[in-house]
Parts: structure tokens; sequence; C-alpha cells
């Protein structure tokens, strides 16, 4: 067995029918774009094939109602008045409910039924992090058999190289396509998918299998004349391949003139599959597919496949899969290679198959199994990166057997994709980012769209708690759901974008299709109307965007302009605190501050008062802090011409914003208002916000000892669901801002000892998988909560190792990256000596780096000599300052 990957020593049929939930034990690679998951079986191994992009449509609007922006007035007026009863109302007056986005779906399910099957020994599958190749060997009494998969990050295609037995027995195989009605529906009851209709198809000549698709056509939708296709090309070495047709299944969806063809292996040396998924909005009329012939996306999709075959065959015209496999690897390898975590212990565990890795774990409920730690560290970030480059990841991150999927596999913004990303700068990794990037851009938009519909704002932007990837507008809200007050996202969402700068500075994002580039003229420009159409042709002409100029500083004065136009001098609060309305009020006086009115602080509401629309949530106070911190830092870089205007703007409403409340004990409240009693029977922590993801407890003690207690409140009084993952993975990352080891250990620990981990090392979104549903924040959360452990940093400060727990006594961790322009080439610490010793290389000529250890040290000693020890009110440090690409070393004692 290699020495970065995984293995497991048994195997999940996914059935041909019925198949329930056994795909989610399935191994999984991927580009960002296109990807698989796969079984593993013997005989009957299943590849469920994935597109970043693919959506299912659905009936439910693609527009933002009018009504939302009738009701905001009434909304303020009832919540200043601590009316609750207050209901958000349709068009027609009626209590309102909610629709929904589109939802994520899987592509074709390629099934490889072997002829010969045998007693199978000496079974194992694997995943191997640095080639992200995903492979199977067994033995039977026709010799030993192996294959291997990978999906190429420089071709886009995923291929399967399948192989003669050991023994040289041959290759005699079916394969075919699983009927979409027999994949796994489970999810949430009943699904619209019947409503699809789709054909499988098969050259003449077997030169490929394919699955066609048209969505169905609703008025309104983007998707009305849109359809997917998916197709592996099938190439066979000394052996025969022809088209078969298996029984018939009756299936209404499946509209082909032959339902089930099929292509039959007979005598094969070896067998190679070249797969690549892709979308189209040009299928034509649904009403003309079932009669069509030929389909452009399929011809697309073979010409593709085609060429990377012919790119790739060697002299005697065979394909060479190594070949293939060395530039995916070359760019694959570097990704993953960049970090590197060892945590000592456990030491007998670290050969263990993923199973009784998990088994081990699960057996020592009070303390993470280190073995255990490391193996899905590695796996949280290898999935990361499988997944990252086009898009950021989906709830599922860009993995799923199942139509409908669970909270419909989209994107949500108000946790979820914010843990998944949290790790992605750190991480050291380069493209995942431009994925982010690309994502928000797409959505960006619309955003702009739910700030007028939502506020009346204009030049604003206001993210929505989720998207489905193609649309981000304000169509989910109802009254237990008030999405459309929830404020923070343009802050939370823009802060991996300014993290990647203060990682890397300033870079060259390439301008792809994916951004929807044409409709973001209005937005990419500091000035209200945007861009100027020559402006905007330049920038074309250039094929990129510049990180500062182009992408942050643009957007980051939208997201200042979103909290400058909420504040409105009508609803404030008074020198004593007090929420205050005067109608007309065009000014505040001296000591008053703004009200944010209304506020969402997700799922949770004040105690006694029944609506969670809300007022001065702190989450929003943060995000609207760190906001704008955020674009006055970027105003101050750049220095365009007269931005001192705007930083002064900027800086007097940060002194307007409403301050922070304390409760009785101390404990920083969740809204910060004296008419509210705290509610801490729950389980979010949107209020600790300004722990994580914001900096502000970082440098100021009186602040992070309220949100420890804040934090031992949901401790002590949180009595409902504690299953969720991304709950457990928000509370570990603040634990760790909070420099609390133990809380972080305490945090990741319910989903390890429990049910979160499947045999893969994929995880569920649930502990006890109460939902069955497949979900990446927790893999993802783990990666960043250890990051965060394991080193802080902001702009001008590192701190090793703020929250080391006090079991995990010796340990590394090369290659993360510090927020500001800093790579840790190697940390390393020993607590039975008391040490703690790091590399760091700026990126940047004199980088001047408040430097501190979390662990006991008297000493600093900086490349052989003793450095002067400095103490202020955030405790003792030394400083040290870098120069681009050299060295340093510091041994702390």
């Amino acid at each position: 067995m290699f020495e970065k990957g995984n293995y497991v020593c048994t195997y999940t049929d996914v059935p041909a029918s019925n198949p329930g939930y056994a795909w989610r034990d399935g191994m999984v690679s991927g580009n960002g774009e296109n990807g698989y998951i796969t079984s593993g079986s013997p005989y009957s191994d299943s590849f469920i094939f994935q597109y970043m992009w693919f959506n299912y449509p659905s009936k439910d609007p693609r527009f933002i109602p009018d009504e939302l922006t009738e009701q905001l007035g009434d909304a303020r007026w009832n919540v200043f008045n601590q009316n609750d009863q207050w209901k958000i109302e349709d068009e027609r007056g009626a209590t309102r409910i909610r629709t929904f986005y589109y939802s994520y779906h899987p592509g074709h399910q390629l099934r490889l039924s072997a002829a010969n099957r045998g007693s199978v020994s000496r079974y194992e599958r694997w995943t191997n992090y640095e080639t992200a190749e995903t492979g199977v060997r067994y033995t039977d009494e026709f010799g030993r058999w192996t294959r291997t998969s990978f999906t190429s990050r420089a071709d886009n295609v995923s291929i399967t190289k399948i192989e003669q037995s050991a023994t040289g027995t041959k290759i005699n195989m079916t394969i075919s396509i699983d009927d979409i009605s027999n994949m796994s529906r489970a999810r949430n009851g009943t699904s619209e998918v019947t409503a699809l209709q789709y054909k499988k198809l098969v050259h003449p000549q077997a030169e490929y299998i394919a699955q066609i698709a048209h969505y169905p056509s609703y008025e309104g939708s983007e998707l009305t004349n849109a359809g997917y296709a998916g197709l592996t090309q099938v190439l066979v070495v000394n052996g025969k391949k022809r088209r078969v047709l298996l029984s018939e299944t009756n299936e209404t969806m499946n509209v082909g003139s032959e339902q089930n063809p099929a292509i039959q292996i007979i005598d094969a040396d070896a067998v190679y599959l070249i797969t690549q998924s892709n979308r189209t909005y040009e299928m034509g009329s649904i009403e003309d597919f079932a009669g069509q012939t030929e389909y452009a996306l399929v011809e697309r999709l073979f010409r593709h496949t085609n060429t990377v075959a012919q790119k790739y065959s060697d002299v005697q015209g065979c394909f060479d899969y190594y070949a293939a496999l060395a530039p995916h690897t070359e760019q694959h390898a570097a990704e993953f290679n960049a970090v590197r975590f060892s945590l000592a212990g456990d030491e007998m565990d670290k050969q263990a198959d993923n199973l009784a890795l998990i088994h081990n774990q699960q057996a020592t409920v009070s303390r993470i199994n280190h073995a255990f730690m490391e193996q899905v560290y590695n796996q949280g970030r290898y999935a990361m990166i499988c997944c990252g480059g086009s898009s950021a990841p989906r709830l599922y991150g860009m993995w799923t057997g199942e139509w409908n999927p669970g909270w419909r596999g989209i994107y949500t913004l108000d946790a979820n994709v914010n843990l998944q990303v949290a790790a992605m700068n750190t991480g050291h990794l380069t493209q995942a980012q431009l994925g982010y990037i690309a994502f928000f851009l797409r959505n960006a938009p619309d955003f702009a769209y739910n700030a007028r519909m939502a506020y009346g704002m204009h030049d604003a932007l206001q993210v929505s708690v989720n998207s489905d990837g193609d649309r981000g507008m304000h169509v989910e809200y109802d009254n237990d759901y008030p999405f459309e007050y929830w404020n923070a996202g343009a802050s939370w969402c823009l802060l991996p974008i300014y993290e990647y700068w203060q990682c890397y500075g300033n870079k060259q994002i390439p301008i792809v299709d994916t951004m929807r580039i044409y409709e973001l003229q209005p937005l990419l420009s500091v000035h209200d109307g945007g861009l100027s159409d020559k402006e905007f042709a330049n920038l074309l002409r250039k094929g990129y965007l510049e990180l500062e100029e182009d992408i942050l500083l643009p957007l980051l004065t939208k997201q200042a302009n979103f909290w400058e136009q909420i504040c409105t001098p009508e609803y404030f609060t008074d020198k004593n605190g007090n929420a205050c309305h005067q109608r007309g009020k065009e000014t505040l006086n001296p000591g008053e501050k703004y009200m944010i009115i209304p506020t969402y602080s997700p799922e949770n509401n004040p105690i006694g008062y029944n609506s969670t629309i809300t007022a001065n949530a702190t989450m929003d106070i943060s995000a609207a802090r760190d906001g704008l911190l955020m674009v006055i830092t970027m105003e101050k870089a750049i220095k365009r011409e007269g931005y001192e205007a705007a930083v002064a703007k900027w800086e007097a409403l940060l002194n307007l914003l409403p301050d922070y409340k304390y409760d009785a004990d101390g404990a920083l409240r969740e809204w910060a208002m004296n008419e509210y009693t705290e509610n801490n029977n729950h389980r979010h922590l949107s209020h600790l916000y300004v722990a994580w993801p914001a900096y502000e407890t970082q440098n100021n003690k009186a602040l992070a000892t309220a949100a420890r207690i804040a934090l031992e409140n949901r401790d002590k009084y949180n009595t409902k669901d504690a299953t969720a993952g991304h709950g457990w993975m928000h509370k570990a990352l603040v634990s760790a801002r909070l420099k609390q080891g133990e809380g972080v250990l305490s945090s990741l620990l319910p989903m390890m000892t429990d049910a979160g981990y499947y045999p893969s090392l994929m995880t569920d979104h649930d502990t006890n998988r109460r939902n069955h549903c497949y979900c990446t924040d927790t893999s993802f959360g783990v990666v960043a909560s250890i990051n965060e452990t394991l080193l802080f940093s902001n702009t001008g400060e590192i701190e090793l190792l703020p929250a080391l727990p006090s079991d995990w006594q010796s340990g590394s961790m090369d290659g993360l990256m510090a927020r500001t322009q800093v790579e840790v080439k190697q940390l390393s610490w020993d607590l039975r000596t008391g040490t703690s010793q790091v590399t760091l290389c700026s990126s940047i000529s004199v980088n001047a780096i408040r430097l501190s250890s979390g662990i006991p040290w008297t000493k600093a000693i900086v490349n052989g000599s003793e450095s002067e020890v400095l103490n202020d009110e955030m405790g003792k440090h030394i400083h040290v300052t870098l120069s681009a690409d050299e060295e340093v070393k510091v041994v702390f004692i």
C-alpha cells in the first residue's frame, strides 16, 4: 500500500435496483467539474459519474416576488414593537409558503458486470491521495484482478483501466447503464424526477455508451430547453466489443427506441473507459426529444473523449493509461503535497484500514485516535482538492448517488459552504480559490437583486442563504426561516476571497464562462453604475481580473453599501442602549447608534419572543464591522484617487454601528438589545462571529472572555438537537480561535465516535445519520479546525500552536500559509521538552511579523541568535522581519 492514501478490505454493492444508501460507502475522485463515486464491487462495480453544474429544475419561481419589497416597512415596525405574531404574506395575502432552488443530481450510473465470477479473497479497495486514483484488487479462481480509475485535471475526463488477471484470464464483461428510477431516490420521499425524459445510447460499433436526458420544461426556467449527457468511450485491447440489447425495463422516463443497449466485452487483455459529462441549454423542445436521433452534446463528448484517447495512444495505437495519469498527477500531487500533517501516537494503527480506524476511534470516545486524526485530515484535504477548481463545494462536495438529495445538494452560505472553504487558503491550495471566486461572481448579480428587492437598495449586495449554483436570488423565505433578512452573507462570503489576498497577495484571476462575466459590468467597479462600456471591453480584452482592483475593492464596497443603506436614523438606540424609533429622523445625535433592523440570527429567537425576525443580531454587527474593516484595508492598499474620502466614510459608519452587549454573567449576547432575553438552548453559534470567522477576539481580551462564556453557556444550556456535523465543526473553529484546545477535540469527537464517517472516510451530515445525508462540511471542517488549532494568523501576526490539545504531545504541520503572505514551511512541537520551532518564508520583502507561541516559552532563538522578548496586554511575543524568499528558523524554548 502506498504511503499517502487509505484502504478498506470490504465493499458495499450498489444494487441495480433499490440501492438505498449503499452508494455512500463508495470511494471518490474528481477534478472540481467531473468526477465519480465507485463501489469497488468485484463483479458488479458501479461508477456514478458527477458534473458539478448539474441542476434539476422544478416549478418553483426563478424570480423574487414584489411582495418582498413591500413588506420591509411592516417588518421593521413589528420587530421594533416586538409583535412576534406578524406574518410574511404572499401576493394573495396568505401566509407565505417557502419555495426552493433547483436540485443537484447525479450523472449516469455505469455498471460493470463481470462474466467470470468465483470466490473472492484478499480483497482491497483504496484511494491514492497523490494521484486521485481509486482502485480495487482481489483474487479468485481466475487469478489476481486489478482495476484503477481517476478523474484527470489535465484532460477533464474520468479514466478507468481494467486488466486481465495476473494469471492471464481474459476480461469478459457487460457494460451497461442503470435505470434512473432505480437509482436512490429515498431522500425527502417523492421526487419530480419522473418528469425527465432520457435515452441510453450505444454507438453501432460499440465505441461508446451514453445517457442523454432532457429536463422537464417549466415556464420561466432557464433550463426549459436544457438537458445533460454522460458518455463513456470504451477501448479494448486484443479482444472484441459489440453492441447488445439487454432486457427492457419498461421505464416510462426512458423514451429511447431501444431501452437497454449495452456493450459486451469478449476475451480482452485490457479495457479502458474514458468518461465525460456535461449539460446544454440548447437541446430543443422536450416534445421533440423522443423523436430525436442526433444529439450535439453527445457528439461533443465523443469528440473530447476521442481526443484524449488519441492523445495518449502509443506507437502501436494502444491507449497508455500511465501517460494520461502523469500530467494529471503533476497537478493534483502538487496540491496535496503542499501540506503535511503528522501527529505522534497510536503508531500501531497507522497502517490500519479505514474500518479498523473507525472502529478504534469509536471504541475510545473520550479522545481522538491520532492515526484516525491524521487519516481524516488527509482524506478531507484530498476531497477538498477533488471538488475544487470550478465552483465552491456543494453540500455533498460534488458527489451524489441519489436524485432529490438532502437539502437538494445545494450551496448553503450561512455555515456549510463557509466551513467547507475555511481551510483552502491556509491549506496552501491554488485551484479551490478560483472555483470559489467563480461561484461568487456567478451569483453576484442575484445578490444585487436580493438587496434591491429585500431592502430597496442600489449598488449593494445581499447574499442569499442558499444557491443552487445557477441562481442565488431570494425565493426561499417564510415565517420560520426569514432568509430574506439574513444580512451577514456578503461579508462572510467575501472574507475567504479577502483571506486569499492576505495569504497570496494580488493575483490575476482568469475569466471563465461560469462567472457569467457579461452580467458583471454593473458590479466590477466601486462607482455606482459599474464599469463604462470602454472599461468593460478593456477588462474582457485582458482575459483576467485583478484580485485587488477588479474583485475585492468593488465587491467589498458593495457589501459596505449594504450596511450603509440598512442603517437608517429612524431606528436607533439611545445613549443608554434602548431601542428607539423616530419617523423622519435624518441624523443621529451624539451617543446614539444605528439599529440594524430587521435581522436574522439563524434559527434562534430570544426567550419569550416567538419570531426569528429580530433586531441587532450580534452576527450582523460583527459582520458589518469586519466587512467595513476589509474595505478600509483594501482602499488603503490600492490608494485609488480619492480613497481618503471613502476611508473616512466607512470609518464614520464603523463608529456608529451598534455596540455589543453582555449578559449578567459577562457572556456576549446573541442580540445587542436591552429588550431581549438570551436563549442559549440552541446549537447555532452565530453570535460568535467575533471569534470565527472574524478576528476581533484576537486583540480584545474582554471580548474574548465574553465569547468564551457565551460558548460555555451553549454547552451548559443547549438540550436541543446536537447531531449536525456543521454545528460541531463551527464550534471547533470557534474553540480554536478562543485558544481552547480541549474544546476543539470535544467538538470533533461526536462525529468521529458515532456514525459520522463512512468506510470511504467521507462523512454524513449527522453524528447518527438520522437524515441519511451525505455531506462534506464535516470532512472539510476538520481540516480547517486543525489548521486553526496549530496556526493562527492575520496580517502582520502569527501565533504557533494557539489551541494545542494537551494530548497532542508532539507532531508537525508543514506547508500551511499564514494570512500575511508567509509560508510556514515547517512547524513542529514537543510538549515533553517544552519546545516548538518554525521555519517561515515570506513572498514579499520587509514583512514585519509579530510572532508568538501558544505553549509556554521563555526565550526565542531566531536563526541561531536569541531574540528580544516583548510583552504587551495581548501577551509575550517577538518581532521578526522577513525578506522575500529568505527562510527564517525560530525555536521557542
